[in-house]
């Protein structure tokens, strides 16, 4: 259903700012009928993606297609094909959620008879007829969430395309969104989304692509991903962490110690341990060699591995962590100037 190959795509560079490169070298393939998660960090090229396939931005190289169908020389037949939610909700506040669907039906050159039927369908669906006739304005986030999700799904498109759909919403509305796109998926409709919560994506998604600085660093189905770390999750705390250093002594003391395939230190959580560890009696030989170093076990859990233990094994760093990192690194003036475009 979906190709991109070789996507790149840089922002920024001129009058004194810091150039960004959203998308460096970006390969995805995404079969039909598959609910598709792409994980990654805020900042990881993930909307840039998005908006590119969806026919909103050309990249600077590269090649999408859809279902066959140039994305670049074929934009209108594309568009027809696909429904985008997009990251930020943006609904006329006058309006109530019947009006605006219809209008949006209107766009679509649908018949007055298929409108109305598609729009009542999607209001069960949903979960919205206690509320639909209210004005857009007085509607909480996971009820525009919802509506904006009616709104893609107007015209009954092969693709539907979701930047972090669920992002602030509350339990029940995300799990209703849930529910629906897993109802998609199995009706064949293909199903691509976005994210940077990890049991969202492992929750939902056949297959999955962990994008990594404009990136795809790891894909394949969550399970595989998982299976192929080859070992348990360790977190283990020492009384002694009292900054980086400290934890970075451990981490080098700890990294060659039989069974242990990877120590990572994990800023997010107080300069706690992450290790990928390939048996149980690893455990012990951690406490003995920790012991001998007069260092106590202050904290230690072991658990099957996990999508952010795939991402620690691709990166070197836990999704957390990227995230942290981003938010330090991002330039103001560059994101000013992006939100305007």
């Amino acid at each position: 259903m979906i190709e991109l190959q070789h996507l790149s795509k840089q922002f920024g560079g001129g009058s004194g700012l810091t150039s960004v490169q959203a998308l460096d070298d970006l390969c995805l393939s995404v079969p039909e009928g598959c609910l598709f998660g792409l994980l990654g960090p805020n900042g990881a090229g993930k909307t840039t993606a998005l908006r590119i396939l969806c026919t909103l931005l050309a990249p600077d190289a590269g090649s999408v297609t859809v279902a066959g169908l140039d994305v670049l020389s074929e934009p209108r037949a594309v568009r027809r094909l696909l429904g985008y939610v997009a990251q930020e909700v943006a609904i006329d506040k006058i309006l109530s959620g019947r009006e605006l669907l219809t209008l949006q039906g209107d766009l679509y050159h649908l018949a007055a008879a298929e409108r109305h039927g598609r729009i009542a369908e999607l209001i069960g669906l949903l979960g919205m007829e206690e509320w639909i006739d209210r004005r857009c304005g007085t509607y909480s986030g996971g009820m525009r969430r919802r509506l904006d999700l009616a709104a893609g799904l107007l015209h009954r498109p092969r693709l539907l395309v979701l930047d972090e759909p669920t992002v602030g919403l509350d339990i029940e509305s995300r799990a209703a969104i849930w529910q629906v796109l897993q109802q998609l998926r199995d009706q064949g409709t293909t199903v691509l989304l976005s994210s940077h919560y990890l049991e969202e994506v492992d929750a939902l998604a056949d297959r999955l692509a962990i994008v990594e600085a404009g990136r795809v660093i790891a894909e394949g189905t969550p399970e595989a991903l998982k299976n192929a770390l080859g070992g348990d999750r360790v977190t283990l705390r020492v009384r002694e962490f009292s900054d980086a250093g400290e934890a970075a002594r451990v981490q080098a003391l700890l990294q060659d110690c039989p069974g242990v395939r990877q120590v990572v230190v994990n800023r997010s959580q107080g300069y706690s341990l992450n290790l990928v560890v390939q048996d149980g009696d690893v455990i012990e030989r951690l406490r003995h060699q920790l012991a001998a170093a007069e260092l106590p076990v202050f904290a230690l859990a072991q658990s099957r591995p996990s999508l952010d233990d795939v991402y620690l094994q691709a990166t070197g760093r836990t999704l957390m962590d990227a995230e942290l990192s981003v938010a330090g690194l991002r330039d103001p003036k560059l994101e000013r100037k992006q939100s305007m475009r």
